[in-house]
């Protein structure tokens, strides 16, 4: 029996109360790093490069001055992270006029905090979810989740019987991650760069030619290279989440993403001259150039990937959702154009989610 693609029927966001200017972030780092790195002057600019000008934090910024425990972390992480998904959750059913009991099953994705059940079990009576609605949790995938959660989530969809919904719900709480006593530069340069947020998308089958129905999503791959694990991630010690960035992310782009885009996108029956729209995750200002370059695309190509990164910084899983909503509220597509999502993240990994206009 032949299983209709899904569609994205909406989109939402939502960010935390903070928001706080890149301006004060280099203040605050400058204040926290002065005394180990003697040439800070020099490594400050990063700030300025960065390709954030704003973010929004689920914390004031006094609290990143003191010391917290994991515990006291992870307890706000649970707050801060349920509320958020909530907000973004109910703005994707509203959006899409959506009965919540329709719901089949909440894909839900995040890895800068635990909860034990996750975050979906609670959102499931928020919403008015039935409680016999399938939740799949992912844990892990850190910046690459966004995609891989829109891949799982259309996957499951092609199963569901006509009329029931699937919700991908991400959640990022970034900022909780920071550690006070982390005087490395990989917590320097997230210090610069990343933020809190979340996202929602409702994805349903036999959508047709319904007005204000999305892309139709025709596959998606994934990929984790061998021996990258210590590109990307975190390790869990007693005072939570330290992070672990490696400088070599853009030239994994440069290197292994033509192939990998080659083998993605023939996975799909499509070239990289079929793709008229991509959205892709902003890891950061460097990322996006190689991108820009590995695509053959001319200056500006990118350029609302790099407006949610200067005015949202980076979500890790949520960020390709922001620029997912704001490619479709910008309308500027044709129906029958392709398009391709994707993001990298812990593994080393590479996420695409390829769809049709």
């Amino acid at each position: 029996m032949h299983q209709a693609n899904p569609s994205v029927l909406s989109v939402a966001t939502a960010t935390p109360q903070h928001r706080i200017p890149q301006a004060v972030a280099k203040d605050f780092a400058r204040a926290m790093f002065e005394d180990v790195y003697r040439d800070i002057d020099r490594l400050l600019p990063i700030f300025d490069h960065s390709g954030v000008e704003h973010r929004n934090f689920c914390v004031p910024p006094e609290w990143f001055y003191e010391d917290h425990s994991f515990s006291e972390k992870n307890d706000l992480y649970i707050e801060s992270a349920l509320d958020l998904s909530e907000k973004a959750a109910r703005r994707a059913l509203d959006r899409a006029g959506a009965d919540p009991a329709d719901v089949a099953a909440v894909f839900f994705v995040s890895t800068t905090g635990f909860a034990i059940p996750s975050i979906d079990s609670m959102l499931l009576p928020r919403l008015g979810l039935s409680e016999h609605t399938r939740r799949v949790p992912v844990v892990g995938l850190g910046c690459a989740a966004g995609a891989s959660g829109l891949g799982l989530a259309a996957h499951y969809a092609r199963a569901c019987r006509p009329g029931e919904l699937v919700l991908l719900v991400a959640v990022e709480l970034c900022g909780l991650t920071f550690q006070k006593g982390d005087r490395s530069k990989a917590n320097l340069v997230s210090t610069a760069l990343f933020a809190d947020g979340a996202a929602a998308v409702l994805l349903g089958r036999d959508a047709g030619e319904e007005p204000g129905v999305g892309p139709e999503l025709l596959g998606s791959h994934a990929t984790t290279w061998p021996g990258t694990e210590d590109v990307m991630g975190f390790d869990v010690g007693e005072h939570g989440l330290r992070v672990l960035l490696s400088r070599s992310v853009p030239s994994v782009v440069y290197e292994r993403m033509p192939e990998n885009l080659r083998l993605a996108l023939g996975s799909v029956g499509l070239s990289l001259d079929d793709i008229r729209h991509p959205v892709i995750h902003p890891g950061g200002a460097k990322v996006l150039d190689a991108f820009e370059e590995v695509l053959g695309l001319e200056p500006g190509g990118l350029d609302i990937s790099r407006e949610v990164l200067r005015e949202h910084g980076n979500m890790s899983s949520v960020t390709v959702l922001f620029i997912l909503e704001r490619f479709l509220a910008g309308a500027g597509y044709a129906p029958g154009e392709h398009g391709m999502l994707s993001a990298m993240g812990p593994g080393f990994s590479a996420e695409h989610v390829f769809f049709r206009c």
